[in-house]
């Protein structure tokens, strides 16, 4: 390989084109172009522009029982959908899963509206030309008013249809703000690698939000400041003292739910999420 290597190391996987399904150890070598999984006696060569799925810890069904902290690639050769699965600690699949998601997506040709949304409120922002930057959490768009979305910040996002074609739509936490961006990347390949970039991430931050105890108060007091109450507001906004809502807060703090910036109070990411979480169950 005569390109520049982003990332090499040793690893047990398996490739659909195996005889067996029985993951054997061998080598994974990465560059900005293609794939490789090298054994002594075999080596498996996935050009990049052929993946169009990458996810973490979801292990096809008949593969399961052989691998525990994985990564698995969907790519396409001459018309054919194939799998490989790549097992190793869990440290390195995180660290593989972002520079595998950079190599594919850093540097892409996007057109972003920001914020298309404040809060609830619509925006006459328009779509303009942009570069995609990923690196570690977080999403850049490189343009003449760069955006940067921490991924720790998002609490939702969905596809969506647009004068530009599909989009994804991210709502995030920005100085305070609930905010909405859209994009829409080069072709549909990429746009779908960059929607399971955000899912996974998404999906860790939904798991460690599951994971905080949050009384029925402290919940109160969440969804009353991401409805705007400021410090001074609370005590009224939920029929308790000044000295409650102290306590409220200083639990929240503790529990990194909530954040004091310069604009003000607000929530964090994962408070953010679990004032959803409590919407939904309420609107349902």
């Amino acid at each position: 390989m005569s390109e520049k290597v982003i990332a090499d190391f040793v690893a047990r996987f398996t490739v659909e084109t195996f005889e067996t399904p029985d993951p054997v150890s061998g080598r994974i070598v990465l560059s900005r172009r293609r794939l490789v999984l090298a054994t002594s006696d075999s080596k498996t060569t996935i050009p990049l522009s052929a993946i169009f799925d990458i996810n973490v810890g979801q292990v096809p069904g008949d593969l399961d029982e052989f691998f525990q902290d994985t990564i698995t690639i969907a790519y396409e050769v001459d018309g054919t959908r194939r799998v490989a699965v790549i097992e190793a600690g869990t440290e390195e699949v995180t660290r593989f899963k972002t520079v595998l998601f950079k190599a594919q997506l850093s540097g892409s040709q996007t057109r972003i509206k920001h914020p298309a949304r404040v809060g609830g409120r619509v925006t006459d922002s328009t779509f303009r030309p942009a570069k995609l930057r990923i690196r570690p959490g977080v999403v850049r768009f490189v343009c003449s008013d760069p955006v940067t979305v921490n991924l720790a910040n998002v609490t939702y996002f969905e596809k969506a249809r647009r004068e530009v074609g599909t989009v994804v739509a991210v709502r995030h936490a920005d100085e305070g703000q609930s905010v909405t961006s859209e994009f829409a990347l080069e072709n549909d390949r990429k746009l779908n690698l960059l929607g399971r970039y955000l899912r996974l991430e998404y999906s860790e931050l939904a798991q460690a939000a599951e994971e905080v105890d949050v009384s029925e108060g402290e919940v109160e007091a969440l969804v009353a400041i991401y409805s705007g109450g400021r410090s001074g507001d609370l005590a009224g906004m939920l029929g308790v003292d000044s000295s409650r809502v102290t306590m409220l807060l200083n639990d929240l703090r503790e529990k990194g739910l909530v954040d004091e910036g310069q604009k003000g109070l607000s929530l964090t990411a994962q408070g953010q999420l679990l004032v959803s979480d409590r919407i939904e169950t309420v609107n349902t």
